[in-house]
């Protein structure tokens, strides 16, 4: 299937720059570019765009591809799967881009410019120092024929840049946006093969554009300003441009500045910005697919949550909204405890795991086999927005009696009891909890309401105390799921931790 703007069959790529880690605006762009080409039965390419070598990070082109596969945006052609476009990656490809540079100079579309990075530096200093916009002032475009030949003869390192017309105007169509037109007295001759032999974005994105068939590009609105020379590099080769989509900025929480590279601060609260930040915090990929795709597109105003098959069948890049807009990351926190709540106790325990392992210091393997979290994990789950948050829940079941602190003695009193009363249940209670057999909470549930109306004790004044004795918190997990979690003696091992406790309030 081929989009009304182009005859050509729908071939998308994402080409991120391995220079840092994966933000939550470039996974939008690689989702939407994922699901027009599921939409249209295109193609979607994986290009790594690494020809910033003083910038290249291989950690992060790791990073990058294991956030797009926990998304499950798995692209049709790249470095790793390959493809009849191969290399996918751009330094592998230097010969192309040397190839069409010399095409361009051939053509007198682009020249050689011998200038020295010691001259362009004193060149801006004495524009800005004239209050001159600053920008390459075109020496070596007039160079004669005889002045090139003496500094080839020379050995001068050069680059080629791009000979921008220097009348008229370039307009280009973007696809949300419409046409936009720019005066060429504006554009800079820019670089487009650097002196060590790489190509800038100017030239290897619009080579490998066309080499790849791209049909569409769909990239930030900060791009914008660069579609004109795209154009004409295009126009050069005598190429079509690709349909262009420049997708909205996505702004922080307050709808007030564009969203971070980093953690940022908003209203007193911190949010998140690099992908991996969101996986380690525990947000599900079916969640976050789902709270992408509303982030410049809506599925349906009257629909919160829908399949990825369903977005698939809907998406369409023409009803993108061009305005920028908030992250809303409320209604992310919403949707990622909807889908939690959606999987099974297991696959909960199994997300949990490495998270908690981390923040427990305790091996995945161990975890893993843990019976506490087969017990607790079911209890806690409709309470969890981000996975993260479950350590705040069970921590208390992985320490030991003494290990446990109370902050707060006085969350050991029972409801509507002094210290003495409280020390009273707790000691009647133990003395029920060595007799009950099996140990399961139905039978922990039934003695203790047994025991508190004989004591003329309300239930929730004979639960508390033992509550804040076993977790030391003034919330967690049911109490009698609890108890059956740690086990007969390590409940009782709490329980005079707590006895003590109050012993010490008097």
């Amino acid at each position: 299937m081929s989009n009304p703007t182009t005859p050509r069959p729908v071939r998308v790529r994402f080409a991120p720059s391995p220079t840092g880690e994966l933000h939550l605006g470039g996974l939008r762009t690689a989702l939407f570019d994922y699901l027009w080409a599921r939409h249209t039965g295109g193609a979607f390419i994986l290009r790594i765009e690494d020809t910033d070598q003083k910038r290249y990070d291989a950690k992060s082109l790791e990073s990058l591809m294991r956030g797009l596969r926990w998304l499950g945006l798995e692209w049709d052609e790249g470095p790793d799967v390959g493809g009849p476009h191969a290399p996918y990656i751009q330094t592998e490809r230097a010969a192309f881009y040397q190839q069409h540079a010399q095409m361009l100079l051939d053509s007198g579309a682009a020249y050689r410019c011998y200038c020295t990075a010691e001259r362009l530096t004193e060149m801006r200093e004495e524009q800005r120092r004239t209050k001159q916009t600053t920008g390459y002032d075109r020496r070596c475009r007039h160079l004669s024929p005889a002045e090139r030949a003496e500094r080839e003869a020379a050995g001068m390192p050069s680059v080629v840049r791009l000979a921008v017309p220097t009348e008229g105007k370039t307009t280009f169509t973007d696809l949300i946006r419409g046409d936009i037109t720019v005066d060429n007295r504006q554009l800079q001759d820019e670089v487009l093969l650097k002196s060590d032999g790489l190509p800038t974005y100017h030239l290897a994105a619009m080579v490998d554009d066309h080499l790849m068939e791209i049909s569409h590009v769909l990239r930030g609105e900060e791009w914008l300003s660069t579609a004109p020379i795209h154009k004409l590099v295009v126009e050069a080769f005598g190429w079509e441009l690709p349909v262009l989509v420049h997708l909205p900025v996505i702004l922080d929480p307050s709808g007030k500045g564009k969203m971070s590279k980093r953690k940022k601060v908003v209203e007193g609260k911190e949010y998140l910005a690099l992908v991996h930040e969101f996986i380690s915090a525990g947000y599900l990929p079916d969640a976050m697919f789902n709270f992408l795709t509303n982030v410049g597109w809506n599925y349906d105003p009257m629909v919160e949550i829908f399949e990825r098959e369903e977005a698939i069948e809907r998406f369409d890049i023409t009803q993108i909204n061009p305005k920028a807009a908030a992250l809303p990351y409320d209604k992310l926190d919403w949707l990622n405890g909807q889908y939690i709540r959606q999987i099974t106790p297991a696959a909960l325990k199994a997300q949990l795991t490495p998270i908690l392992s981390k923040q427990l210091k305790i091996s995945e393997a161990k975890l893993s086999a843990d019976n506490r979290l087969d017990i607790l994990v079911p209890q806690i789950q409709e309470r969890l927005k981000r996975l993260d948050e479950a350590v705040e829940w069970i921590d208390w079941a992985f320490k030991s009696a003494d290990e446990i602190v109370y902050d707060d003695p006085s969350l050991l009193l029972g409801r509507k009891l002094d210290a003495a009363q409280s020390i009273a249940v707790l000691e009647d209670g133990a003395a029920v909890l060595r007799t009950i057999e099996p140990f399961l909470p139905d039978n922990t549930q039934a003695a203790f309401r047994e025991r508190a109306t004989a004591l003329g004790v309300s239930a929730g004044g004979y639960f508390g105390p033992f509550r804040a004795a076993i977790s030391g918190k003034k919330v967690s997990p049911p109490l009698f799921e609890s108890m059956q979690a740690l086990g007969r003696d390590e409940v009782l091992r709490r329980v005079q931790r707590g006895v003590e406790e109050l012993g010490k309030m008097g």
